[in-house]
């Protein structure tokens, strides 16, 4: 059984390749105009290019780049001819949060993106400006935006403080490897424990055997 467990997890671990090889396929893929309706489940991390002027309000997801330590990714409202999206500008470092421009009318290269999922249990809730999660519908109702977000990959006019932190497919999780090995090591293990627990059973009856 336990093999067998890692062996699916073998079988899992390509598939899940695959689909890796597929988003980042799709990431660096042309970009086109922003669809009318797009959804989560055929559109996410759609490359798109926009215009638009960014709104005066911002709110900030705490977090950290490995390479600038810790700040706060920096979410505004996109106002475009017809509609209001929510534009991830990028990362902007804890000691500047307060000092970046707002850089009115943009045109963006970017990526849709429906963040993961969060947990109301473990997740704090917003202090004032700054979020711990990128909760796209509260988001959205705070800013007064479609629950709809763009992640730019590249911003005209953007303050220099703000670093494009782009889509990747870097920080989808791919574990299935570690799975295997570990239903592969208890198999071998359960395996020697077995063979020594038989080997000291027929020990024991030739001991008993000689005895008598």
């Amino acid at each position: 059984m336990l093999i067998s467990l890692g062996i699916w997890q073998v079988q899992r671990l390509e598939w899940k390749t695959n689909i890796l090889i597929d988003i980042e396929a799709k990431i660096n893929s042309a970009s086109v105009p922003l669809p009318d309706n797009p959804n989560e489940e055929t559109d996410n991390f759609l490359p798109v290019f926009v215009e638009g002027k960014v709104g005066e309000q911002s709110l900030y997801y705490l977090t950290s780049q490995r390479s600038w330590g810790p700040g706060y990714r920096v979410i505004s409202p996109l106002e475009m001819d017809s509609r209001v999206i929510l534009l991830d500008r990028g990362f902007i470092p804890d000691q500047l949060k307060e000092t970046h421009d707002n850089p009115g009318f943009v045109k963006v290269k970017g990526n849709l993106l429906w963040p993961d999922e969060w947990d109301d249990l473990f997740t704090p809730k917003p202090e004032n400006d700054i979020w711990f999660a990128r909760e796209l519908e509260r988001m959205s109702d705070v800013l007064g935006t479609e629950p709809l977000m763009i992640v730019s990959k590249a911003t005209t006019n953007e303050d220099t403080n703000i670093k494009p932190w782009p889509v990747t497919a870097e920080g989808i999780p791919n574990n299935h490897l570690q799975y295997a090995i570990t239903w592969f090591s208890l198999a071998t293990i359960w395996f020697v424990l077995t063979a020594y627990w038989i080997m000291r059973i027929a020990r024991g009856s030739r001991v008993n055997l000689e005895g008598s």
